[in-house]
């Protein structure tokens, strides 16, 4: 009798636990699917291009083939200090995840978007998408200098 009632205790507990969905209240869901299934299908909205520099003061910035190593230990400890209030490395957050930035963006438009946000969110069409897709939340300026920018765009490339 024992087993039959741990057998049957088992049972409902797995059938209990198997769903993914937890409930659904008058057109309301909330689903636990990966957060990478969702990323793939949200910032697909976005273009990626490589061509547009941007709106600010970065015309041009040429990387080195090695990474600084001292740049990047400072653009990291800037990265800690400001940047991980909305952005996380490999995952989006109330941002884009930093990690492979440079594969949709180029230097001069992240060095531009880090010195200049405001001018950015006006005039330059990926920033004005960006903004729509992550629900309006802007990006704050943090008057760093074009140094500390730099500093955190070697940083960019460790990632």
């Amino acid at each position: 009798m024992k087993r039959i009632l741990v057998l049957f205790t088992l049972a409902s507990l797995v059938m209990g636990c198997g769903g993914k969905k937890e409930k659904k209240e008058d057109g309301f869901e909330v689903s636990r699917t990966k957060t990478e299934e969702k990323q793939a299908q949200t910032s697909e909205g976005v273009p990626v291009d490589l061509d547009n520099k941007g709106v600010g003061p970065i015309k041009n910035v040429d990387f080195p083939e090695e990474i600084d190593a001292e740049m990047a230990a400072r653009g990291e400890a800037t990265f800690n200090a400001i940047c991980v209030a909305c952005h996380m490395v490999d995952q989006r957050m109330i941002g884009p995840a930093m990690k492979g930035v440079y594969e949709r963006r180029s230097p001069e438009w992240v060095m531009n978007m880090i010195l200049n946000p405001d001018g950015m969110l006006k005039e330059d069409p990926i920033a004005k998408a960006l903004l729509k897709e992550y629900n309006n939340a802007i990006m704050l300026n943090q008057n760093l200098t074009e140094e500390e920018a730099r500093d955190l765009a070697e940083y960019l490339r460790t990632l």
